[in-house]
């Protein structure tokens, strides 16, 4: 997975386009994913069964997606950003084999607090799209 580059709140401005992350999409970041977030659906770590149900394969689940849109802003900004709202809805599923791209776009500022949206394309179309509000931290921290 790409780095993307912290900046502070210096040069932070509506409209600045966040550097893009590659999740390469992995059967077993899709597997582990739903077993960190206590999500045993068979959908998300058995093909067989997650094929009898109409899909082509298993997929990634929405904690997985949640907790890789909070990272990618989280690295955007630097390790001492605070994640305040994280609201996102699924679109196309992430199958194994994929990969992700991740971007986003401030859209607003209010002191130190950042609306940014989000975007998370792969093969199909997008996957994610949703807002985060994130509490910037110092400059130099």
């Amino acid at each position: 997975m790409s780095t993307a580059h912290s900046t502070g709140t210096t040069g932070v401005h509506i409209g600045m386009e966040l550097p893009s992350l590659t999740v390469p999409v992995t059967r077993t970041l899709i597997v582990a994913g739903a077993v960190a977030s206590r999500d045993y659906q068979d959908v998300h770590h058995d093909a067989e069964l997650a094929r009898s149900k109409g899909s082509q394969d298993i997929f990634m689940n929405i904690l997985t997606t949640n907790g890789l849109v909070g990272r990618y802003v989280t690295d955007c900004f630097g390790e001492h950003a605070v994640l305040r709202k994280v609201a996102i809805r699924l679109g196309a599923p992430n199958y194994p084999g994929d990969t992700m791209v991740l971007s986003g776009t401030v859209t607003s500022l209010d002191g130190a607090t950042a609306g940014v949206r989000v975007v998370g394309a792969n093969g199909i179309g997008t996957h994610v799209t949703g807002t985060v509000t994130v509490i910037l931290p110092e400059a130099g921290t």
